[in-house]
């Protein structure tokens, strides 16, 4: 028996063919006998980070065998790296995923690990590339004589030496798992220094 197939669609203004990436994903849930399709729907935009979107919801309920259809593979994410991340995920939970367009699957096959190996390059590359603009961005800050301690009147925190680097970061798209390792900390304590210090 098949596990649960949630179809997640992520709805802007833009989007005319709701309804035909609806058909479009019965079909191909239909042909890949994916059974019962449960469909999730949000108007949000993409430019929000995925861990706040339903799609997140979606990986952390979804157990191995189950299967995740999106009409195409940039619905998932506002960046290739974002989609790297759930990809990655996905196949880390056993979590099938597959895109209409272009017809592509991520599964367990051997074709879908070795692609898997190079998702996980990429985005160490880019997480690279992430921190190296950053970098560059206070480099550039520091020569314009622009402030870059941390805030006045807040508690202190090793992070507080960091918090423009820890912004920057967090805007070009870096995980809050990836800064906390890079800065020595845990996840729970860099939500919890960001709550105290008004960082989104």
């Amino acid at each position: 028996m098949p596990g649960q197939t949630f179809a997640y669609l992520r709805v802007s203004k833009l989007d005319q063919d709701l309804e035909k990436n609806k058909l479009d994903i019965l079909k191909l849930a239909n042909e890949a006998h994916l059974g019962h399709v449960q469909f999730v729907e949000e108007k949000i935009s993409g430019k929000v980070s995925w861990r706040k979107r339903r799609i997140a919801t979606i990986l952390e309920e979804a157990e191995e065998g189950d299967a995740i259809i999106v009409s195409e593979l940039s619905r998932l994410g506002r960046s290739m790296l974002e989609c790297m991340e759930i990809l990655s995920l996905a196949l880390q939970k056993g979590i099938r995923v597959y895109a209409v367009k272009g017809n592509w699957q991520l599964n367990n096959s051997i074709q879908s690990k070795i692609v898997a190996v190079a998702f996980a390059m990429a985005a160490e590359i880019e997480r690279d590339l992430i921190s190296q603009r950053t970098t560059e961005a206070l480099a550039a800050r520091k020569q314009q004589g622009m402030p870059l301690g941390r805030p006045k009147g807040v508690g202190k925190s090793k992070l507080d030496a960091y918090h423009v680097e820890i912004t920057a970061l967090l805007s070009n798209g870096a995980t809050k798992t990836w800064i906390a390792k890079k800065y020595g900390t845990t996840r729970r304590n860099l939500s919890h220094w960001m709550k105290q210090r008004g960082i989104e």
